[in-house]
């Protein structure tokens, strides 16, 4: 079970999940598949004791010490790092190493006092205090560390394959910090991986190329159980070319600008087959050649992978480099506009202005 959240752009989440048991015989689920942070099996080791860290004359004990899923699950055989640690701070602050161990079950010998004993499985991990009597009998100590795995992949559209080369997830807790953000577990995620971890809720995101297309899923990894998870993309891989006809041949030296229906820049490229993977919508190709501007408008449907070609004969209009001014004759009389000022009015000629001067003094009379 599992909750989806918006995606990016516009779409949903959908991850099929198939819970795989793990219980008696059941760790070679994790062994079907790629592993991170694996480790090769190891026989069990006292691989390194601190020098000096049990007292002179100590009687050392034998303590064994194994892991389980869960609490009626049976002991993992492989991938366990083991670690003993002092309880008592040293001068840097941290708890000093005493012990560890990689591989499966381990076996360690510890003067008689207090340690914390911590087990990793993968990013799935537990830490307790053990007490190491000086007489009597030292019980085995059984990590339980509730813990199962996560195998993540997509498909584009209905069922599309993609290319594992082409897909990223990135695992972080579903809880939201005081700033907003969410604490990132393990980030770059291949497909077909199995990733160990506690028992939980965790937010996936999938990354399909390096565009657009993100989706984001809340996705429950149960105790004991491998959790396949199939997310759904609603994007589709686009190749661009600037052809001179339908059909016809690249056109190299091509700068191209990839906008969304609102005029948003989502991707760049500099090629004669630039190939980018969009979410799903509308776009506007923009294509730049010699000074020319060519531009097509095309649609990306979830799923169908395409070329979209951009032809020369698609140019864009040219703006001129300053508008032509339209002079409008406004009839006499016409009263300006609200807020504008009408212009000043000449004063009508005066009777002296329009009598000739002459030197004799003539008259009009």
């Amino acid at each position: 079970m599992f909750g989806i959240s918006p995606l990016v752009r516009t779409g949903l989440a959908i991850a099929l999940m198939v819970l795989m048991p793990l219980s008696a015989g059941a760790q070679d689920a994790f062994k079907d598949f790629k592993q991170l942070d694996s480790t090769s099996k190891m026989p069990k080791l006292n691989a390194f004791i601190a020098p000096g860290t049990a007292p002179e004359g100590a009687k050392l004990r034998d303590v064994a010490m194994e892991a389980k899923l869960t609490t009626d699950g049976t002991a993992v055989e492989d991938g366990l790092s083991w670690y003993v640690f002092s309880p008592i701070a040293g001068p840097d602050g941290k708890l000093p190493l005493i012990a560890s161990a990689k591989g499966g079950p381990a076996a360690f010998q510890l003067a008689p006092g207090d340690y914390f004993v911590n087990v990793s499985f993968g990013r799935a991990g537990v830490t307790k205090k053990l007490t190491v009597p000086a007489d009597g009998e030292v019980d085995k100590q059984v990590m339980v560390l509730d813990a199962g795995g996560l195998l993540l992949n997509a498909v584009s559209g209905t069922d599309a394959r993609i290319r594992p080369d082409q897909l990223s997830f990135s695992i972080y807790s579903s809880e939201v910090r005081d700033d907003g953000e969410r604490g990132l577990v393990v980030a770059d995620v291949s497909p077909n991986t199995v990733v160990r971890l506690n028992a939980g809720t965790y937010h996936i995101v999938s990354e399909y190329g390096n565009v657009n297309a993100v989706i984001r899923a809340d996705i429950q990894v149960d105790a004991g159980k491998l959790t396949e998870a199939t997310i759904q993309h609603r994007a589709a891989q686009i190749t661009f070319k600037l052809v001179s006809e339908a059909g016809g041949e690249a056109i190299a030296d091509t700068a191209w600008s990839i906008l969304t229906a609102a005029g948003d820049s989502v991707g760049e490229s500099v090629s004669a087959f630039p190939t980018m993977v969009l979410a799903e919508g509308e776009y506007s190709a923009v294509a730049r050649n010699k000074d020319k501007i060519y531009q097509r408008d095309f649609k990306v449907v979830a799923g169908r992978n395409t070329d979209v070609e951009v032809l020369m004969k698609d140019q864009q209009p040219q703006q001129p480099a300053s508008a032509a001014r339209t002079v409008q004759q406004v009839p006499a009389g016409t009263p300006p506009p609200p807020g504008v000022q009408p212009p000043p009015e000449t004063p009508l000629p005066s009777y002296e202005q329009l009598v000739p001067q002459s030197g004799d003094g003539a008259s009009l009379d």
